[in-house]
């Protein structure tokens, strides 16, 4: 199943963008008319994607697109009749996946779609991979470190002290991290 939250506070654009919404095959589609709305109704029904309206009353699209991105990592594509510079300044900072100028043509909504959910992932696969490499830059700074207690403290050489935390590793099965922060502990 496929979900959809639109959100405009012209009835008229919401209506045009269900019925081909519909027949690009969404299941559910969800609408509202304002900022406030779409934010709640985004984080109750955690839709797949989101469509906004800049130009809302008590809460523009942008600000309800950043609030909803920081909760939920979805595709968010903004619906607008203003392209200038700030508006797509403010729409980057935010993690819009893309941009539908008004008045809206029906075959720009799935291309548009299309993209949004292609950035959206390679957003977070990114984020992914970098949360790892910090991981693994962490790992390594400890091994290090407990590698250079050992050397010190044992007299022995950096391959040695190497070899000695992966035995003990395999020995033990714990990580090489696990091994090294206990390295480090009995040296505190």
């Amino acid at each position: 199943m496929r979900s959809v939250l639109v959100c405009d506070d012209e009835p008229i654009i919401r209506m045009s963008l269900k019925n081909k919404l519909k027949e690009l095959g969404f299941d559910e589609i969800r609408e509202c008319g304002d900022g406030e709305q779409a934010v709640a109704t985004a984080l109750s029904t955690m839709p797949d994607i989101v469509i906004l309206d800049v130009s809302m009353p008590k809460k523009d699209g942008i600000t309800a697109a950043r609030e909803i991105r920081q909760r939920l990592k979805i595709p968010i594509i903004l619906l607008t009749a203003c392209c200038d510079p700030d508006t797509v300044r403010r729409a980057k900072e935010s993690g819009i996946g893309g941009f539908l100028a008004k008045p809206f043509r029906e075959q720009d909504l799935w291309p548009a779609i299309e993209l949004a959910c292609a950035h959206a992932d390679e957003v977070e696969t990114l984020k992914e991979e970098v949360e790892d490499l910090r991981e693994t830059l962490e790992s390594r700074k400890v091994i290090e470190k407990a590698k250079g207690v050992l050397m010190r403290n044992q007299g022995l050489s950096e391959p040695e002290a190497f070899r000695r935390m992966q035995k003990l590793a395999m020995d033990k099965r714990k990580s090489m991290r696990q091994i090294a922060e206990a390295i480090l502990l009995t040296e505190s």
